[in-house]
């Protein structure tokens, strides 16, 4: 081999021992949809009132592999009455492997909610429809500027 050959092989080596990320599998942990005050609520007129609330728990299954859940709850109220709740449990296993911590800490907070959030989404739509509502979009989230903002809180505190 040539000098060059060797460090295209040498380039090569280094470039794979770059982590990687595998999904292994992705599914609904738990779901629920409740309308607390039906069939009176499809009766009352009015602005609905939306929250969103936005969570996820990581837990290691093994070495270099995570179960990531995304929990994405949204309560719909009408005139002070809770029209609807909607709550799904978005979860996905993942193989994380070849980072340091904290980039294996920034994958598993940016990079799996990322992929796990459009099956919340779609499954957060589709409760609301067969629940007798409208169809409920969410819009688009950025996990990386979340992330990049939760990271900012924690070290502005801990100067605190």
């Amino acid at each position: 081999m040539s000098e060059n050959e060797n460090a295209v092989a040498n380039g090569a080596e280094q470039a794979g021992a770059v982590g990687q990320v595998a999904i292994q599998k992705i599914y609904v942990r738990d779901s629920s949809f409740e309308v607390p005050n039906a069939p009176m609520i499809f009766q009352e007129q009015g602005q609905p009132n939306i929250q969103l609330n936005i969570g996820q728990k990581v837990q290691q299954l093994a070495e270099a592999v995570f179960e990531v859940v995304l929990t994405v709850t949204v309560t719909c109220k009408i005139a002070d009455k809770t029209a609807y709740l909607a709550e799904v449990q978005q979860a996905g296993i993942f193989s994380v492997s070849g980072f340091d911590q904290p980039s294996t800490h920034a994958v598993l907070n940016t990079f799996c909610p990322s992929n796990l959030y459009p099956f919340a989404r779609q499954a957060i739509c589709e409760l609301t429809v067969n629940g007798g509502f409208p169809p409920f979009l969410l819009q688009p989230l950025n996990f990386d500027q979340m992330y990049a903002d939760q990271m900012r809180r924690r070290e502005t505190a801990g100067n605190a």
